[in-house]
């Protein structure tokens, strides 16, 4: 599929099923998972612990990135940390140039696995973005990916819900993830 006729598709796909988001990474084009509360909610805390300690960032939450290295691929992270201001000129496709740290919140579909934990960091580190924040609800975990070297994080630091985690420069303030303890635990004892 050339990306010409995805972004067609995905312009497509959203205004017939609403919540529905397409992804194109490594060539291959994958769907996500209709965000639930707890995915909305953590999203939500994450923009305002963002706006806390840098004032200067915004957290985007559906601005798309053309995440294309060494081949052609769009993304829609979960969260975009870039300087206030940073997509006015963007369409609805943007460059990674820029951007800080990207986000992305597990969801409990059937890949996941391949898509959070194993493409997309790759993605994001050949495209150097310096921070990739993976929130892991199937792992009750925290994992902060930095320092991209020749397409790959140097660094991993993982942390379970309820420690502190720091997010290394840029971005550069620690991260208390107790509410994701809690919030995990009520999902857990409502289920």
């Amino acid at each position: 599929m050339l990306t010409e006729q995805f972004e067609l598709l995905a312009e497509l796909a959203i205004r017939e099923a609403e919540g529905l988001r397409l992804e194109f990474i490594g060539g291959k084009m994958g769907v996500k998972a209709v965000p639930d509360g707890l995915h909305e909610t953590i999203t939500m805390w994450l923009v305002r612990q963002c706006l806390q300690h840098q004032p200067s960032l915004d957290l985007h939450t559906g601005q798309g990135l053309k995440i294309e290295t060494y081949r052609k691929g769009r993304a829609r992270p979960d969260g975009t940390l870039a300087p206030t201001g940073h997509f006015v000129q963007a369409g609805e496709w943007a460059e990674p140039d820029g951007v800080l740290m990207i986000v992305e919140i597990t969801s409990h579909d059937y890949d996941t696995d391949k898509r959070d934990r194993v493409e997309k960091p790759r993605a994001y580190a050949e495209s150097g973005i310096p921070v990739y924040l993976l929130v892991d609800r199937d792992a009750n975990e925290i994992t902060v990916y930095s320092d991209p070297v020749e397409g790959a994080y140097q660094d991993r630091h993982t942390a379970a819900f309820g420690k502190s985690i720091e997010l290394p420069a840029p971005v550069g303030f620690t991260l208390d993830t107790e509410p994701l303890k809690a919030w995990t635990a009520a999902q857990e004892n409502a289920g």
